[in-house]
């Protein structure tokens, strides 16, 4: 499969910033953050040290670029999430199922080429909203990451591991899944996979708030869930939360609501990054990314890296008409 391509298109508006005794409760009760007032933005405490070694990170000003507009999914509803195999080269979507109510946690998995093309579909029963994924290379296999276990919010509560299999259907009790609660509490969770690092985002909800988790991968897939990286607040006020993805020592939000008479184009989508290690925003920019889309929400994050070693951000965006929702992709690929 060939490498993917570079159509630029420019984003428009320039960024903000802002400068830059269990070890899980070390991590909880380290530092203070940087403040950020002029979003108006509330931030917890950070962690105490860095234990992600520092990376640099992607610059949100720089030109999105196409990898492919207007693919059309297995089914007919908006995408969710997308991620990346970086090793076998392979990209999945999720999506809610057709026909399935909303709060059913049902999920359509599709897998398309880098041109859009769709390879094969799995369907998912009960697991959550689809709102992050992630994929782990095993040899030539790939197992995808999602929540499972769908609350009365329609969101999962653990997270699952399983091989991908064209074509087939999993319940939230098939016995191919490997369950996973890392988190005591935790009421809500999703994960985003970092492809270059091996390393994993929890975004999980408990009473006391919404928080980042930082492992490693294979820590979580053994059953090692005492040794996080990293765990920080969630930053709030950023807008409608859409998606995220780990790189290095940085999380990347996107936020925005699709296009209507209260959000005409260019709407209101930005991108965001925070530092893993101290949970403060460093960067927030509006994308114009996909902005001739017609419906255009944004939905969804990844990282990818090509055979060349180029790591490249991707932002999702939903686009067409009710009954026939297509999916699209755009990428920054400038790290500073």
């Amino acid at each position: 499969m060939s490498d993917l391509r570079d159509v630029p298109e420019r984003d428009g508006v320039p960024a903000a910033t802002v400068p830059s005794p269990s070890r899980r409760e070390l991590l909880r009760l380290g530092g203070g953050l940087v403040a950020a007032s002029a979003f108006g933005l509330s931030f917890g405490a950070g962690s105490a040290a860095a234990a992600v070694p520092a990376t640099k990170r992607f610059s949100l000003t720089e030109p999105s670029h196409d990898l492919f507009r207007h693919a059309k999914l297995h089914d007919a509803r908006v995408q969710q999430s997308f991620t990346f195999d970086v090793v076998n080269r392979r990209l999945f979507v999720a999506q809610l199922k057709s026909g399935s109510p909303d709060d059913s946690g049902d999920l359509c998995i599709t897998q398309l080429d880098f041109s859009g093309n769709k390879l094969g579909h799995m369907y998912l029963l009960g697991f959550g909203h689809g709102v992050s994924i992630g994929a782990q290379p095993v040899g030539a296999d790939t197992y995808l990451w999602t929540e499972v276990d769908v609350n009365s919010n329609a969101r999962g509560t653990r997270l699952a591991r399983f091989r991908w299999n064209n074509g087939a259907t999993l319940s939230r009790t098939s016995p191919a899944l490997a369950k996973h609660q890392p988190i005591p509490g935790a009421t809500e969770m999703t994960c985003a996979i970092d492809p270059v690092n091996n390393r994993m985002a929890i975004r999980y909800l408990t009473a006391s708030g919404r928080r980042y988790g930082i492992y490693n991968v294979a820590d979580i897939a053994a059953g090692v869930y005492d040794e996080p990286l990293s765990d920080v607040p969630h930053p709030t006020g950023l807008g409608t939360f859409q998606g995220y993805a780990l790189y290095g020592s940085y999380v990347y939000q996107l936020t925005g609501n699709p296009y209507g008479p209260d959000n005409p184009n260019p709407g209101n989508s930005y991108v965001s990054s925070v530092d893993v290690n101290t949970g403060a925003l460093v960067q927030r920019a509006f994308t114009r990314a996909g902005s001739t889309l017609t419906f255009r929400e944004p939905e969804g994050m990844g990282i990818y890296r090509t055979a060349a070693g180029e790591v490249r951000l991707f932002l999702g965006f939903a686009s067409g008409v009710a009954g026939d929702r297509r999916s699209n992709l755009f990428y920054k690929n400038v790290l500073i």
